[in-house]
């Protein structure tokens, strides 16, 4: 969920409010230097082998920091100021589905994902995810549909792996240590994507409006295509995921908490299989010369479902 994948890049001009950056139970505020800390140690963010064999032949994703179990719906929330002043709810909406799609050779889940301001969705994402059997969870591809005033405007960012250059990238590493080498999240030439990241801290403490977490993991994301992007934080708590974005600088800062961590009921579960299944299928449309090489996505796994 956000993370997994490639660093979300706000689409669309706006300073998101101050106040929800970090509450005061957070031990550290992310700031410019501790970015350019980051860069220095980023080393080089090169993309490291796929071998399918490495995967299981049926998709689980349990690492510790980035569990993804079927029928789980996760909000990320925060509030937009627009250029006009105006202010408006941001929600990044995570369902991890029980469709899986092979991509690359690799058994990967899918999940579906939307990204709304107000009540305009500005973006409509399946993206694609394996884990590795030493624990690794990877990003093999994402088919992001734009749309505006409610019509669909293209996919200009959709990107598989294997094809027309592209590779995955490793969304949360097996062991994350601070030390460790950055690592590429993905890379796709055409599509002028390449994000990479760093395991920032450890063991931190990290607050949303209900609820702490400890032992949260930190890590830093940045786009070295797009320096003007800045940095992001992304704060993982252990069994649950991702619970806190915060910028570290750029021209689009975004932050956004966790409000909502739960499993689904069965018909809702079922609306949204639905719309990810549609969304696939309008992919070999849309981006047909990058995501006609995939089979189609099945329903092949059980969901937990409230």
């Amino acid at each position: 969920m956000l993370a997994h994948r490639r660093a979300r890049r706000v689409p669309w001009n706006f300073l998101v409010l101050a106040a929800l950056l970090l509450t005061s139970c957070t031990p550290w505020a992310p700031t410019d230097q501790s970015s350019a800390n980051a860069a220095k140690i980023a080393g080089n963010c090169s993309p490291l082998p796929l071998k399918p064999n490495d995967f299981p032949t049926s998709p689980k994703v349990d690492n510790r920091f980035y569990p993804l179990v079927p029928g789980m719906q996760f909000f990320l929330d925060g509030a937009a100021v627009a250029e006009d002043g105006t202010s408006h709810p941001h929600r990044i909406a995570t369902v991890v589905t029980d469709l899986t799609k092979v991509v690359d050779g690799v058994p990967s889940l899918v999940i579906f994902e939307q990204d709304i301001e107000g009540d305009e969705v500005l973006e409509s994402e399946v993206f694609f995810v394996a884990q590795r059997k030493d624990g690794s969870v990877w990003t093999l591809g994402e088919y992001p549909e734009e749309n505006q005033k409610g019509k669909l405007t293209g996919a200009s960012s959709t990107w598989i792996s294997g094809t027309a250059g592209a590779r995955a990238g490793i969304a949360m590493p097996a062991h994350p240590q601070v030390g460790s080498p950055t690592y590429l999240q993905g890379l796709a030439p055409n599509a002028g994507f390449k994000d990479c990241a760093t395991v920032f801290r450890t063991g931190q403490r990290a607050c949303r409006t209900l609820r702490c977490y400890d032992d949260v993991l930190v890590i830093d994301e940045f786009a070295p295509l797009e320096p003007e992007g800045g940095h992001q934080r992304k704060f993982y708590a252990p069994g649950v995921g991702a619970v806190q974005v915060a910028a570290a600088g750029g021209v689009d800062p975004e932050a956004l908490k966790l409000s909502r961590a739960a499993k689904l009921c069965a018909q809702e579960f079922s609306n949204v299989r639905q719309q990810a299944l549609a969304q696939d299928n309008r992919g070999y449309d849309v981006a047909r010369d990058v995501y006609g090489a995939t089979p189609r996505a099945q329903q092949t796994l059980e969901a937990r479902l409230c």
